[in-house]
């Protein structure tokens, strides 16, 4: 079924809050996630974003740091802050004589500080993925990946590229440079496939791999599990004879010394829901878990899989298979952990996302907050050509224009007969609604902007607060037109006050919170941020240390490296971990 087809018959309902701030972009025939034929207004040599310099992300690490070194402390660095910063995210645009195409089909990086004592050391290598060992045996591109095309195998039949389409391990990039989640006490990169690639913590060595779909029917998962007191759970499409189902998968944790292996051996489907549109299911890079609920957002962002299918046999990049119908809805699909079925759906106006920042249950609602895009041009926006020529392209900041939205799910509304006459939000302290849109039958619910902000790669204090009531969350700044783009953020749900904390030409990344010894207060703890800085400042890597109640600077380590740093993307902290 096409999404086109399916379209909810909604009555008219009251104009949606105004949580954007941008003017709206050019139609387009579709997403068009494909490198872009213009890209903006000429500028005649002027730069559109003086203050941002894209191409921290366009850096091709040159010389893996294997062994430790040591850097260089200011401020103090606190006694009682003992652990592994372990990050991840793209390491090199070239893939021999050739280059990648989009940022996420560059060659995984894996970055370690080491925290002990009041001193931090840093060391990167590449993650041994078997097509970045393919890469560099043959000096070329070797697979298709998300945004670049590789040269087809002149050996290889029309018929053979037929028959890899229904072998889900064939010809497929396990490339994983966009995340890293323990599972007990192993460490494991992760991309969009079901294939997870385990990484000695303290040597950042790649020591194997493991395909989660040996162990339970999924074809990909989402690149942001969640890890709990009981084990991970990730977000994953099964395939069934009947279509696609979105399926939450649970890996126990270990009880025992026993064979590691074991948790893998016991991953289970826990709950699932029918993929809104069979042809069409979403595109999902996150998910939300409460004490009661798995809450699975579905955006109209969807891999179309005729097309899938053809893009499979042409060697074309999986970016074509994406279409974005504007027109549809985003849906909220809220399962039970008891039952593991659907027990809510709720309605939005279309929206695109990659990060839930937390969610949690609340008097008989659910609260989720997410930073919410117009629509995916930021996709586009992360083409290595687009990033190379952001700074004539006037567009750009409106391509990538984002904030921060609650939503909130009413779970008992009052019944109403008439469509819109009432807000079915019974919650104090919120903006947000929620209105009947059909009789009584389908609701609709409309977000309240948490700040002016854009803020990406979100994290709160999780071992604490995930799928509870919380306060605070911290992200790096998604305004390539700011002042300040290099900002890391703080944000407090209910004041709407935001710290923040820049330096020039200083371009930090996700901000990690990490709790103090006996830490009371939400906030009590500090924030870690790896930075990296622009201009020709490139062999320049240093670690930021903020109080995380003040958002002032306690302390750093930087470090002067044999080669170019390139800025990564997600990263885990593990603390008392052995230097």
């Amino acid at each position: 079924m096409d999404p086109t087809s399916a379209k909810l018959k909604m009555e008219e309902s009251p104009s949606p809050s105004n949580i954007f701030y941008w003017s709206p972009l050019p139609p387009r025939k579709e997403l068009g996630i494909k490198k872009p034929e213009s890209l903006g207004d000429d500028l005649q040599g002027k730069r559109a974003y003086p203050n941002c310099d894209g191409s921290i992300w366009l850096r091709s690490c040159e010389q893996e740091i294997v062994e430790p070194i040591d850097g260089e402390i200011k401020g103090e660095i606190p006694t009682w802050l003992n652990g592994s910063l372990l990050r991840n995210g793209p390491g090199s645009t070239k893939a021999g004589t050739d280059e990648f195409q989009h940022l996420f089909d560059c060659s995984a990086l894996l970055h370690r500080f080491g925290i002990k004592m009041g001193k931090v050391t840093y060391q990167c290598r590449f993650l041994q993925s078997e097509v970045y060992k393919k890469i560099c045996a043959a000096k070329r591109l070797v697979v298709t990946e998300f945004g670049t095309r590789a040269v087809p195998d002149p050996c290889q039949s029309i018929f053979q590229r037929v028959a890899t389409v229904f072998d889900f391990s064939s010809d497929i990039s396990d490339n994983a440079m966009i995340s890293i989640y323990p599972f007990d006490d192993e460490i494991y990169a992760f991309n969009e496939i079901p294939i997870i690639h385990k990484v000695n913590p303290t040597t950042l060595e790649t020591e194997g791999q493991v395909n989660v779909n040996n162990y339970v029917n999924i074809v990909n998962h989402t690149s942001h599990p969640h890890v709990t007191h009981d084990g991970v759970y990730n977000l994953g499409m099964s395939v069934y004879a009947s279509g696609p189902y979105h399926s939450i998968v649970y890996f126990p944790k270990n009880t025992s010394d026993a064979n590691k292996e074991s948790m893998f051996a016991k991953t289970k489907l826990v709950a699932s829901v029918p993929a809104r549109w069979p042809l069409n299911p979403c595109y999902m890079h996150t998910f939300g878990i409460t004490p009661s609920y798995y809450i699975i957002v579905e955006q109209p962002l969807c891999i179309y899989l005729p097309e899938l299918i053809t893009q499979k046999i042409k060697k074309e990049p999986m970016a074509g298979c994406l279409k974005w119908y504007s027109d549809e809805y985003t849906q909220f699909s809220v399962l039970s952990r008891h039952t593991g079925k659907l027990a809510y759906t709720f309605f939005a106006d279309a929206f695109f996302y990659l990060h839930i920042i937390n969610q949690y249950e609340e008097k008989d609602h659910i609260v989720v907050d997410i930073c919410v895009y117009r629509d995916p041009s930021m996709i586009e926006c992360m083409y290595i050509e687009s990033i190379k020529t952001m700074q004539y392209n006037t567009n750009y900041a409106k391509m990538f224009r984002g904030r921060p939205v609650r939503f909130v799910l009413p779970l008992k509304p009052e019944a109403y007969d008439e469509v819109g006459s009432c807000n079915l939000i019974k919650l104090d302290g919120t903006e947000a609604k929620a209105y009947y849109v059909d009789r009584g039958r389908k609701i609709l619910v409309k977000g309240e902007r948490l700040c002016d902000l854009g803020c990406e790669t979100p994290r709160i204090s999780y071992e604490r607060f995930l799928g509870k009531r919380y306060r605070y969350f911290y992200a790096i700044s998604a305004d390539v037109d700011a002042d300040n783009p290099g900002s890391v953020i703080k944000i407090d749900t209910e004041t709407k006050e935001c710290k923040t904390w820049n330096e020039k030409n200083c371009f930090p990344g996700e901000p990690i919170f990490v709790s103090s010894p006996d830490s009371k207060a939400e906030d009590d703890g500090v924030i870690l941020s790896s930075m990296v800085w622009g201009k020709e400042d490139t062999n320049h890597v240093g670690l930021l240390i903020l109080d995380a109640k003040t958002f002032k600077e306690i302390g750093r380590a930087e470090f002067k490296t044999p080669g170019p740093v390139p800025k990564c993307l997600h990263g885990w902290f593990l603390p008392n971990h052995d230097r």
